[in-house]
């Protein structure tokens, strides 16, 4: 079984040297240059806590450690800033560093973040809430206070003015699987490699406290290198793999038309390659929900949409609603994705695989039976069917192209995506906003290799900024492509200046339309119009002459076009920011859709006492 850490099914990262991410010898963000040495017997001064860290995070793949820096936890970055193979990325404040380590697990598997005690820890807790929802391991490591203060009744700052310093660590408790709080040298090398090991096993945040006086100091325990982990892989009950195997293939082969839909704890099981090798053994037609959308191959022949209820890709719903045995790989059914709980499906017709789990119908449910080799065996058993396919293929009808914009007319945001989609290759990556990106990002089309990511369990608007970051730090071989809405970008702008320090060259679409559009199709009100920035002058300010930047305000679909071939010729090489003026009311057919189904659900009255 593959014990790799990585994307869907990612092969580890990280050479053993620890030379991964973006080379030594890049500039823009401050970094040690010094070679790998090779494991050996290291001298007492090198021999510390910061240096077994830092050696630990370059071997499970970690090459950029997004940071903020405050007193308590200055000196460990020392020891991260020494370390060949490892990047220190200073962020404007931490919650972008947090969600900057969100993207960069999304991109390399595995993040990490830096901050400091208490202000730092609780400002980055949203963003590390955001990696637990999506199942991402970042590993968050947090400055803590001089272990000889730990058990007194002294005050300290950054606190709440109580001699009880727990109260970071409480917050954490619910958002982390493993907390480790280090206050002495004894148990320092277990509790760093439980807690890494913990986030790549689980694939969740994790919450590692380091007292402010430790990171410098020897431990006999640190003499040697660390030897590279090796995580003992999940294996399923044989017993219960070849009975889930058995039930399934029983309840699909006597279906007429079933179907396969991806869910988004594929990333997690691995098994994206396994669920591509079920649908070619099969010949089943396959959708992904909204969630997983770029962790299976939209062109494959069988590949119908994304399903999402009444806001499915066109011909896609009505397929999978109608089928008469549906299985979900690693579905997460939530209010967002159900679309106010509005999905047309029926529990004795699903087949519910999660990663180490299988529900078939309304029973039986096997459990201890891990995803991708319960995928791979039934790929063997399952009888072909493609009904379903060819089903679709008799009422599907081509998608039309919007019309034609007049010369010089406002531009329409259906415009806007009709040429991001011919923006696209293998080796692009699009980043959806909270917003109405999600619906307009969800109908472009990938080609072969194209990453997406977006963050819809949690949702949290202004994430897109510093998960772009992170994104593209991590998977510094694409050119990632952004799109923001003016009321998530005000959130979080500051870190367009990380990103110019480490000399990214995304491209941002900024959609300025005046306001929270997703929020004003749930619920209307003046909460949701914003004061309007100048935001082509607010990143030319940013970047102050210093890096590779360029910026372009467009307003008709013949600016856009001509700002589109400068981002993709001329400024290739640049960061560049494409302010999109929009329409206050021009908004997807999807969004509208969702929105009153998601309203009606917010708003049910409370049941009968």
């Amino acid at each position: 079984m593959d014990t790799h850490i990585g994307s869907v099914d990612g092969p580890a990262l990280a050479a053993a040297n620890g030379t991964v991410g973006c080379p030594a010898s890049a500039p823009g963000c401050p970094m040690a240059s010094t070679p790998a040495q090779p494991a050996s017997t290291l001298t007492a001064g090198e021999a510390s806590l910061g240096r077994h860290l830092a050696r630990r995070l370059v071997q499970v793949g970690v090459g950029d450690v997004f940071a903020v820096p405050g007193d308590f936890n200055l000196t460990l970055l020392d020891h991260l800033i020494a370390e060949p193979g490892l990047r220190l990325v200073g962020c404007c404040n931490e919650l972008n560093a947090g969600y900057a380590a969100d993207g960069y697990a999304r991109a390399r598997g595995v993040g990490a973040c830096a901050v400091t005690f208490t202000v730092g820890g609780l400002s980055v807790l949203n963003a590390i809430a955001g990696a637990y929802s999506e199942n991402l391991p970042v590993i968050c490591i947090a400055g803590g206070p001089n272990s000889n203060d730990y058990g007194t009744n002294r005050i300290l700052h950054h606190t709440i003015g109580l001699p009880d310093f727990s109260q970071e660590l409480r917050c954490f408790q619910t958002v982390t699987c493993h907390q480790a709080v280090v206050t002495n040298l004894d148990d320092a090398h277990e509790q760093i490699d439980t807690a890494i090991a913990t986030a790549l096993r689980e694939s969740k945040p994790v919450y590692l406290s380091i007292s402010c006086n430790l990171p410098g100091l020897p431990h006999p325990t640190f003499s040697r290198d660390p030897v590279p982990f090796f995580l003992s892989p999940r294996m399923s009950n044989k017993m219960g793999l070849e009975a889930a195997v058995e039930a399934t293939v029983e309840f699909l082969n006597k279906a007429v038309k079933p179907v396969i839909v991806g869910g988004p704890k594929l990333r997690v099981a691995k098994a994206g390659k396994a669920f591509v090798d079920l649908v070619d053994a099969s010949g089943y037609a396959y959708a992904v929900m909204p969630s997983a959308k770029g962790l299976v191959p939209e062109t494959h022949p069988h590949f119908i949409g994304t399903y999402w209820g009444a806001v499915s890709t066109a011909f896609c719903a009505e397929i999978v609603e109608s089928a008469d045995a549906y299985l979900f790989a690693g579905p997460i059914f939530n209010d967002y994705s159900s679309v106010g709980y509005s999905f047309l499906l029926k529990k004795d017709k699903a087949i519910i695989v999660q990663p180490e789990r299988v529900i078939v119908g309304n029973g039986p449910a096997f459990g201890c039976v891990m995803m991708k080799e319960f995928l791979s065996e039934l790929a063997k058993r399952v009888k072909k069917n493609t009904t379903a396919y060819e089903n679709y293929k008799r009422i599907f009808v081509p998608e039309g192209q919007p019309p034609d914009s007049e010369p010089n007319e406002p531009l329409r945001v259906n415009v806007l995506f009709k040429h991001v989609q011919k923006m696209l290759t293998g080796d692009s990556a699009v980043i959806a906003e909270t917003g109405d990106s999600w619906f307009n990002c969800q109908k472009l089309k990938l080609p072969e290799g194209c990453g997406y990511e977006f963050q819809m369990q949690y949702g949290s608007i202004g994430w897109s900024v510093g998960a772009l970051l992170g994104y593209a730090q991590g998977a510094n071989n694409k050119r990632v492509i952004a799109c923001i809405g003016d009321g998530s970008f005000q959130v979080t702008a500051q870190d367009v200046s990380t990103m110019l320090r480490c000399q990214q060259n995304s491209i941002i679409f900024l959609i300025n339309n005046g306001g929270y559009t997703i929020e004003v199709e749930i619920h209307d009100g003046p909460y949701n119009v914003i004061k309007n920035w100048n935001y082509t002058g607010l990143v030319d300010a940013i970047h102050n002459g210093e890096g590779k930047c360029w910026t372009s305000k467009v307003k008709c679909e013949e600016e856009l076009t001509a700002a589109i071939e400068t981002a993709l010729g001329e400024k290739k090489d640049c960061l560049c920011f494409i302010e999109v003026i929009a329409h206050k009311d021009d908004t997807s057919k999807e969004l509208l859709e969702w929105g009153s189904r998601v309203s009606a659900a917010n708003s049910r009255p409370p049941n009968p006492q």
